[in-house]
């Protein structure tokens, strides 16, 4: 697929569109329960199929994938929750649109490899299938202006799949931030620290691990993921860490990502991965891949209300899992590595506080209500509260509470990274996605209890 030329060609179409209709679940759909879709049942798309086979508001009634055991597999799992047999979609890479013509599909989740993000995204929004899109980073800002424009044009909801957002701590951090714990925001940290190592390489048979393959031999992410770090270097994923503490400093609601600078280290810890697997050595081809993406990447942003954020990526060397996460303010400061938190006038001079008692106390409404749901959901319970939001909205016709403006603004990131480092540092000026509506757009994620 020629992406550029697609995101010319859907511009050059918009040109020429008439008005759209509102998107309206309660009016597109006589059924009693919302139709949803899924496009791409990899590792990722199987885990959110099976917790949203697990609600009784929904149904199943299409699935796409290239992979033929993948889609039969998923058809499977919706005929054993008791339902009808889906529509199956897997005659090649743009089978998914014969999927979005159909009148029984109200909305859909799409987890394919990155790439093909934004073009299947624009093509639901066309064809007013809602849609929840998976994270990603951008390849370039027009891809980002592409999806602002369909959903300005279409008016078809639209919801990044954030799932860090919904993480129980950080769901508490904002609770404490909009009760003024801290005083003043004025600095906040975040990043994606994973050892991807096994994620990136496997033996092509299973999951992860196992051996030093990645790209035609590679199986699941190692088959298109690791190529990303072959050919690119900069914070190629930005959301996990950055859309929380954006949650924090209401970004495109008040405030903005106004610019970045980014810098990378050299890049070692893969190739050294291959040398000493017992699968690989210094003979194995893979062992002289020239690896572009730094080992650590970090990036700085400047936001409009004078705050900074460092963002991390990290995932290829070895190392515990860790997002990182520090929020900082004037009267105090919250680090989720080693559960810390210090608030002045409250904690001991100069000491760190174990911030469990303080997680008691501000514990989200979301979590309280639901906790009994989310257990056993992926990713820590995290995953059925990003369901959950995007399916509740749906039915309300209400906002999607991690909308287009801010996908676009936090999958800039990467594209922005990528041109920072290649120009030794130059700070990268964030588009307004907005179009000057964050002056006035008012927070609306995680205000109470319902989703």
């Amino acid at each position: 697929m020629n992406r550029r030329k697609f995101l010319v060609n859907t511009a050059a179409s918009a040109a020429l569109a008439l008005s759209a209709t509102p998107f309206s679940y309660a009016t597109s759909s006589t059924a009693s329960k919302l139709r949803l879709g899924f496009i791409g049942i990899g590792a990722r798309g199987t885990g959110q199929l099976a917790l949203t086979l697990k609600r009784k508001d929904i149904v199943v009634t299409a699935v796409c994938d290239v992979d033929k055991e993948r889609l039969e597999n998923s058809a499977k799992m919706v005929e054993s929750a008791g339902m009808a047999k889906p529509a199956m979609f897997g005659a090649g890479d743009e089978d998914y649109k014969n999927l979005l013509l159909r009148d029984d599909v109200d909305a859909v989740i799409i987890s394919t490899p990155w790439v093909w993000h934004t073009p299947m995204a624009i093509d639901a929004m066309e064809a007013k299938k809602a849609v929840g899109l998976e994270v990603a980073g951008a390849f370039d800002i027009e891809e980002c202006w592409a999806l602002v424009d369909a959903y300005e044009r279409t008016q078809t909801p639209f919801m990044i799949l954030e799932n860090v957002a919904y993480r129980r701590d950080v769901m508490a951090v904002l609770n404490m931030v909009r009760q003024n714990l801290f005083g003043e925001i004025v600095h906040l940290q975040g990043g994606y620290q994973h050892d991807l190592r096994h994620v990136k390489f496997n033996n092509g048979k299973q999951l992860y691990g196992g051996g030093v393959e990645f790209g035609q031999k590679g199986y699941s992410e190692a088959r298109w993921r690791t190529n990303h770090s072959v050919l690119r270097n900069g914070d190629l994923y930005p959301t996990h860490g950055l859309g929380p503490v954006a949650n924090c400093i209401n970004n495109n609601r008040g405030n903005r990502f106004e610019y970045l600078t980014s810098t990378a280290t050299k890049a070692r810890g893969l190739n050294e991965y291959i040398d000493e697997h017992p699968n690989g050595g210094e003979s194995h081809p893979n062992a002289s891949v020239d690896f572009r993406l730094g080992d650590i990447v970090t990036t700085v942003i400047k936001c409009a209300q004078g705050e900074t954020i460092v963002l991390t990526h990290d995932t290829n060397l070895p190392r515990p899992y860790s997002l990182g996460f520090r929020v900082q303010g004037t009267d105090g400061i919250w680090m989720d590595l080693n559960n810390s938190i210090h608030i002045e006038g409250k904690s001991p001079a100069h000491e760190w506080e174990n911030d469990a008692a303080y997680m008691e106390k501000y514990d989200h409404p979301l979590w309280k209500k639901y906790q009994g749901d989310a257990q056993g959901a992926g990713h820590g319970g995290m995953d059925f509260f990003v369901i959950h939001a995007f399916v509740e909205a749906l039915k309300r016709n209400e906002p999607m509470p991690m909308d287009v403006y801010d996908h676009a603004s936090w999958a800039a990131v990467t594209c922005m990274s990528e041109k920072s480092i290649a120009s030794g540092g130059k700070p990268m000026h964030f588009p307004d996605f907005t179009r000057g509506k964050w002056l006035t757009r008012q927070p609306i994620f995680g205000l109470d209890d319902r989703y």
